[in-house]
């Protein structure tokens, strides 16, 4: 009996893990633990999450909270490597690009314990993000990769990993969109409103940034109403800026507490698009096929642009202004399509590697 530990710790990880999770429940070879790190901690960060992923509670939980990005993957490591020094994991899986992955990468492979990572490859080509500085180490020391997308096994073999390590497997996070989707009625009713999701501190920790961004949206939006779930982080900034008041006030804005999973999807499947400076958010409006502006320079899912309904505009507040004002007219890029294998069997794919992987390993 193998034991594979997943290490999860933040919102993005949770969809990606949630169908590896209910996959390896088909195995009964493997002994599958789910780690949740506690970097987000918030119930509706969180709980919420595991209860609309069907998830159940984390095998392990290991509470270390907030702090700056040295305590956070600090605090991971410290309790991760007690976790692996008691279950002697023949595996530990991690996901996407947080604190708490590029934490118990590097514990796993200090201890000897080979590594998988799920969303390797990635790149935004952009180091002033922390996300990429984790996707750049943990891929560094992973041992076996499964991508989303052709762009990231391209990445890999740039940097020198060899072709037989890398599983071109498709999107895990599409696995439980799919999934969710079947519970909602076939037919999509489109509503007249946008939505719009902001956390990245280089657009909102700079009151002056914050509140030309939000005025772009509003003027490009016209009369439409915008649904507003609020990060954390951005509620402090939009406090301290004044815009929170000012936004109710308008009549026009409908500012929401942060989403649960479910709740989140059934917002953006009725809405006429997004705005997002979200990751996981361009590829669930890519496999909706809802038109989505991402305020971002650069964007490491470059299928979503290529292939999807993504468009990477920037931050610069005329630029924003006109994307928005495009989708709400209905202008939007014809011949979008969802990129190969999102078709809901990514984690299928992903366990069935990991079993030969590890048969290999026992009787090479």
């Amino acid at each position: 009996m193998h034991t594979v530990i997943s290490v999860v710790g933040a919102r993005p990880n949770f969809m990606k893990a949630a169908p590896v999770k209910h996959a390896f429940e088909n195995v009964p070879s493997v002994r599958h633990l789910l780690v949740h790190t506690g970097q987000h901690y918030d119930p509706n960060m969180s709980e919420v999450f595991f209860r609309d992923l069907g998830m159940g509670a984390p095998d392990i939980f290991l509470g270390v909270g907030s702090g700056s990005h040295a305590t956070q993957t600090a605090k991971v490591m410290v309790e991760f490597e007690k976790i692996c020094l008691a279950e002697s994991p023949s595996m530990v899986i991690v996901y996407g690009d947080v604190n708490s992955t590029v934490a118990a990468a590097l514990v796993a492979t200090k201890l000897g314990i080979p590594l998988a990572h799920v969303e390797a490859g990635l790149r935004s080509f952009d180091r002033r993000m922390p996300e990429e500085i984790n996707r750049i180490a943990t891929d560094a020391i992973t041992d076996l990769f499964f991508v989303t997308e052709e762009s990231g096994r391209r990445n890999l073999l740039h940097d020198g990993v060899r072709a037989e390590k890398i599983n071109l497997v498709g999107n895990t996070m599409i696995d439980s969109l799919a999934r969710l989707c079947s519970t909602f009625p076939a037919e999509r009713v489109a509503g007249d409103y946008l939505v719009l999701t902001l956390h990245r501190p280089s657009n909102v920790d700079d009151p002056a940034m914050l509140v030309k961004l939000l005025r772009a949206i509003e003027e490009g939006a016209g009369e439409r109403e915008i649904r507003f779930p609020v990060h954390p982080r951005t509620e402090g900034a939009l406090k301290a800026s004044g815009e929170y008041d000012r936004l109710i006030g308008t009549g026009r804005w409908t500012l929401l507490p942060p989403a649960g999973y479910r709740e989140f999807i059934g917002l953006v499947r009725g809405s006429i698009g997004v705005v997002t400076d979200s990751g996981g958010v361009q590829e669930e409006t890519t496999w909706l096929g809802i038109p989505c502006i991402t305020l971002r320079e650069t964007t490491e899912r470059p299928s979503t642009v290529e292939q999807g309904t993504n468009h990477l505009i920037g931050v610069e507040p005329l630029m924003v202004l006109n994307a928005v004002a495009r989708i709400c007219r209905g202008d939007v890029r014809a011949g979008a399509t969802v990129p190969p294998l999102w078709d809901g069997d990514a984690a299928g794919r992903i366990v069935r590697a990991i079993v030969q992987y590890l048969q290999q390993v026992s009787h090479p």
